[in-house]
């Protein structure tokens, strides 16, 4: 147990992954993948709720404004679980806010 317990204090808390350069996350493949690709069906739909037949635009307001506010609450969600995950993992907050982790 205790050559187990030596052994663990080698490994950083990060798992030599190092903290983050640059943009956090957001100009990267995978986000023109999401926005280019994925939501391609979303963006058909909202199309068609304002040229399709029958036309309602209140109800068309009403669907976008439900679509921004379900995006908002999961991207403010995640930036905060970002923050907590960068101070636990990292050592610090992720590098547009803080230093980008330990040194």
């Amino acid at each position: 147990m205790n050559a187990l317990a030596a052994a663990l204090t080698y490994l950083p808390a990060w798992a030599g992954v190092g903290g983050t350069e640059g943009v956090t996350g957001f100009p990267n493949i995978g986000t023109y993948l999401i926005f280019g690709v994925i939501l391609v069906p979303v963006y058909v739909m909202v199309i068609a709720w304002f040229v399709g037949e029958p036309r309602d635009a209140k109800s068309g307001l009403l669907g976008v404004s439900y679509l921004v506010g379900i995006a908002a609450q999961m991207w403010i969600g995640m930036f905060i679980l970002t923050l907590i995950i960068g101070v636990i993992f990292f050592g610090g907050l992720p590098a547009p806010i803080g230093s980008g982790g330990p040194p």
